[in-house]
């Protein structure tokens, strides 16, 4: 694999891709620019070399083609801030227009493609689509470890088309600290796994348990392990055909000598509301009418200090319904403890992508942990050990 350090981009133009799926408002302004920051030292890089830069990415779930609300035009004025230099527009990612502004492109200059998913070939890797994005640039660089999971035209396909593939900064620095935290962690390693459903994350918690020294389970997915030990969980999330899973995954920890921590106490509500009415309650006993939505102050206690203590942290999940502010202390107590085992006890700390990434960048923390990586999904696959087509496409 040909990383961006040991290419040189003199005279060419670079066709890259890069994940700029970045959230806006309803004045189309961006609310978390992390993806985008995370590309501008690849960008910089083939500038520099005297090159020119052609980007792509897509934006959202476009349905039906072209949509004001998905196009890239809206990020043109924060990029071209962010590189000091003033990005062009195509309002085509493909066709006669796109090709001429890019034949057109000096060395120093970037353009910027509209959102690749406005044709339904991207998703679908087609081929010729691919080809025709090819057709923009002399040499290819996927920057985009966010969608490195799926076989689309922009992230495997275009591929093909190019004798010249390069590995873009993002891309090198995702699999790196993935690698990092696979196969050298220094023990105590305390993988933190939150959200919603077990079903998203067995796969990842079984190939962790050969890993680990313990392994913390919060966020939704820890009412349906009380539920199979027997516990009363209201109207609480709940997995019903995967009680036996939770209790094989503690099984299994207890034969291989992890320390499974789960929680001791729950901040319960009547309402999924922010203002509902809250109570604290022991694990286990949450009444009918009541929901968990959020770890108790007990274990966040417990969870901050067994992290404290950990020279290794991997993090993907929040403990509760953080995006509310009433739910999000549990979460935002593990943020904290991450913090500290970073900057205290010199740990290497690993934020999951997703959610994980959103509350420690909300809490203004992002820079004080090891990595926070871009790709949710496509981390947790790599890290399950599954071969990811934007990866591979490198090769």
């Amino acid at each position: 694999m040909i990383t961006l350090d040991n290419y040189d981009f003199s005279g060419k133009k670079a066709l890259v891709r890069v994940d700029f799926n970045v959230p806006l408002n309803d004045q189309f302004e961006i609310t978390d620019d992390t993806r985008i920051k995370a590309t501008i030292p690849t960008i910089t890089k083939i500038l520099s070399d005297g090159g020119s830069c052609i980007l792509m990415s897509h934006l959202g779930r476009p349905k039906d083609g072209p949509t004001e609300k998905y196009s890239l035009k809206h990020l043109v004025p924060a990029l071209s801030l962010k590189l000091g230099v003033t990005v062009k527009f195509a309002d085509d990612c493909i066709g006669d227009e796109a090709g001429k502004m890019a034949a057109a492109l000096k060395p120093g200059e970037v353009l910027l493609l509209e959102n690749l998913r406005f044709y339904k070939e991207e998703e679908k890797g087609n081929e010729e689509f691919a080809s025709k994005l090819a057709k923009l640039g002399d040499v290819w660089v996927n920057d985009a470890f966010g969608t490195a999971h799926r076989a689309h035209a922009s992230t495997a396909i275009v591929g093909k088309f190019f004798t010249d593939k390069v590995c873009g900064k993002v891309m090198q620095a995702e699999i790196d600290n993935a690698q990092k935290v696979l196969e050298n962690a220094e023990s105590p390693f305390t993988a933190i796994m939150g959200g919603a459903k077990i079903s998203d994350k067995i796969l990842i918690i079984e190939k962790l348990l050969d890993k680990v020294d313990n392994l913390i389970i919060g966020g939704g997915m820890t009412y349906t392990f009380t539920k199979a030990l027997g516990g009363q969980i209201g109207n609480s999330l709940l997995e019903a055909d995967k009680q036996e899973l939770a209790l094989e995954i503690l099984k299994k920890a207890e034969e291989k000598g992890v320390n499974i921590i789960m929680p001791l106490d729950n901040l319960i509500a009547d309402d999924f509301s922010n203002d509902a009415n809250t109570q604290v309650v022991k694990r286990g006993e949450i009444p009918d009418g009541w929901e968990g939505l959020d770890i108790g102050p007990e274990t966040a206690e417990l969870f901050a200090e067994t992290i404290r203590k950990s020279k290794t942290v991997l993090w993907n999940g929040p403990m509760g319904v953080f995006e509310f502010p009433t739910f999000a202390k549990g979460t935002n107590a593990v943020a904290d403890a991450v913090v500290q085992a970073t900057e205290e006890n010199n740990a290497f700390s690993l934020i999951g992508g997703g959610d994980s990434a959103s509350a420690i960048n909300n809490a203004g923390m992002g820079d004080r942990v090891s990595y926070v990586s871009t790709g949710g999904g496509a981390l947790l696959e790599y890290m399950e050990g599954k071969v990811l087509p934007g990866v591979a496409a490198l090769s």
